[in-house]
């Protein structure tokens, strides 16, 4: 699965200010409360939670990947939210995390759920990658730069 099949602008927010976890959290569920009718925006916001209270999802180098697998969803959703500062994550460097992508999958989808998650974390890793999020002006700019990386992925 591509990563744009998990996007589309409507749930990507750039230049945004949370000025903590929590609030990004929040913002992410609301991204992605918006494209599902099937799931509120708490619902979403405990799962993303839930799954914090197991360990941080924050990867380091300011990126975190909060997630959770939601009953009732239909396919694979994700958000994207990168910050003007920097909040704290509790991530394994201990630096503030700016960039935020958020993954909802179906329930039984383990297996889709680990091969996506890897998948981001191979892309979040490119520190060229990142650095032209944190740029991106608008939400339209932002997922330009998801679409053109898929189409030059990263050599294995």
């Amino acid at each position: 699965m591509h990563i744009t099949e998990l996007l589309d602008p409507d749930r990507i927010a750039c230049r945004q200010s949370c000025a903590s976890k929590k609030r990004a959290l929040e913002k992410l569920s609301q991204l992605l409360g918006a494209a599902t009718p099937v799931l509120t925006e708490g619902e979403i916001f405990d799962a993303l939670v839930g799954r914090e209270r197991l360990g941080s999802t924050g990867l380091g180098k300011g990126v975190a990947l909060p997630h959770g697998r939601m009953p009732g969803l239909a396919r694979p959703l994700g958000a994207v939210l990168v910050l003007e500062e920097g909040v704290d994550f509790d991530a394994v460097d201990q630096q503030p995390v700016d960039i935020l992508f958020a993954l909802l999958v179906p329930e039984e989808s383990t297996d889709e759920h680990l091969q996506i998650l890897a998948r981001l974390a191979e892309l979040f890793s490119d520190p060229e990658f990142c650095r032209q999020l944190r740029a991106c002006p608008d939400a339209e700019t932002g997922y330009r730069l998801f679409v053109q990386r898929e189409s030059h992925p990263l050599s294995a």
